[in-house]
């Protein structure tokens, strides 16, 4: 790809997040403080919500937790594969979509909800805007070095540059939002579903799912055996029982976790687990609180703009990403890695380009890797699979933007693949 070149000397011999192969001290202060953090938004999210604001709450730090344990990602997973090859995150994915769609499609075959009402997937139109929104959420993922789950992670994880990833997420949310209207009104086909628009049912669609998810991870095998890329490099870790909190999970189980609590999500909240969209209520929230008319855009358009007015524990998306942030600040500092540093100049700018990248391309592609990706193909949407294909060019158009930042890309020739 004519990339090797272009890399930093930070390629030489890569260590994963956190260094070394073990976990550090427990580090009590901050052990104490995400409790405080977990009683306090307990409280909030009840009294604003009830049980089922909570139980969200609780969903999201479970989710924190896993996505710290495993260092899940989807960032990395599209930059490993599209830059040498390496397929192993990208099916742990496929593990997670197909546990996933087994537990959707039994759902929605039972129609059935914890709180009453019938599940709703995240089923959304391909168009224009889906494709343009998702090849920009690739680039911007690739220099913001993290998605919009890893963005919270790694901000509950303590990685500095990611403050400012976030701070630029919500702002680009919000320019999404004012432009939303524009974007709709571009051509685009109706939400289409392997299961209901297709007549096969959930099961034949289940059917159909399975032998996509299991192509993809053939074809994985295939490019590896092709490539022969490196391996990825191993995590922090502990021994024995201690590994559940303080060491680090393999990628497949955490895959099948990551898949069983987005199900719980559906059956808790009606709908499945997204983020971005909260950023872009904060964002409205906070343009609103200097005097922008946010009510005036297409995306808070009549009814829509009730969250606008109401607390934001009411808003089970945000009391998710309240939970997922504060589950990966507990899980980095029980095992001794949460540490701030100074962030170098041209990171800082890379965070806040590919922040607004997502924020922007979140808007426009009804989601980001979790609730377009994730979610989307997990409701049997079609345009879930688009937005990943248009996600994979955009990475791959980023792999020759981030040397310009002083950010890394794999090379066949480093002892692990990062």
């Amino acid at each position: 790809m004519g990339l090797a070149s272009s890399n930093t000397s930070q390629n030489k011999e890569r260590k994963p997040t956190g260094e070394g192969n073990s976990t550090g001290s427990v580090q009590a202060y901050w052990v104490v403080f995400a409790g405080l953090l977990t009683v306090i938004l307990s409280y909030a999210s009840i009294q604003a919500g009830g049980l089922k604001q909570g139980m969200l709450l609780w969903l999201g730090l479970l989710l924190g937790f896993t996505l710290f344990h495993a260092r899940f990602g989807f960032t990395s997973a599209f930059r490993r594969f599209m830059a040498v090859g390496n397929g192993e995150a990208i099916r742990a994915h496929m593990l997670m979509l197909a546990v996933a769609s087994t537990l959707f499609a039994i759902i929605f075959a039972a129609d059935v909800t914890l709180f009453g009402g019938s599940p709703v997937g995240n089923v959304s139109p391909v168009g224009v805007s889906l494709i343009v929104g998702a090849f920009l959420f690739g680039i911007g993922m690739q220099l913001g070095n993290g998605c919009a789950s890893g963005t919270l992670y790694a901000v509950g994880g303590g990685r500095s540059e990611m403050f400012l990833t976030l701070i630029a997420f919500i702002v680009g949310s919000v320019f999404g939002a004012w432009h939303f209207d524009f974007w709709m009104n571009l051509p685009a086909f109706k939400p289409f579903s392997l299961a209901t628009s297709t007549g096969l049912g959930w099961f034949g669609g289940w059917v159909i799912q399975m032998i996509i998810l299991g192509g993809i991870t053939w074809m994985t095998f295939k490019v590896e055996k092709k490539r022969r890329p490196p391996k990825m490099a191993p995590i922090p870790g502990a021994k024995g029982w201690t590994r559940v909190i303080r060491g680090s999970w393999p990628i497949l189980t955490a895959a099948v976790v990551l898949a069983v609590l987005n199900a719980a999500t559906l059956l808790v909240k009606g709908s499945p687990w997204g983020i971005t969209s909260a950023f872009a209520l904060w964002g409205s929230k906070a343009a609103q609180a200097m005097g922008v008319d946010v009510t005036q855009w297409g995306y808070w358009a009549g009814e829509k703009a009730a969250p606008l007015n109401q607390s934001v524990f009411m808003d089970g998306t945000s009391v998710m990403d309240f939970g997922l942030m504060v589950g990966a600040l507990a899980a980095s500092t029980l095992g001794g890695v949460f540490l701030l540093k100074k962030v170098p100049l041209r990171t800082a700018a890379a965070a806040i380009i590919g922040g607004l990248l997502m924020g922007y391309g979140a808007r426009l592609a009804f989601g980001c890797n979790i609730g377009a990706y994730f979610s989307g193909i997990a409701s049997f949407s079609l345009h879930g699979y688009v937005w990943a294909v248009m996600a994979m060019l955009g990475t791959f158009f980023a792999l020759y933007i981030r040397p310009l930042f002083g950010l890394s890309v794999p090379k066949s020739t480093d002892k692990f693949c990062s």
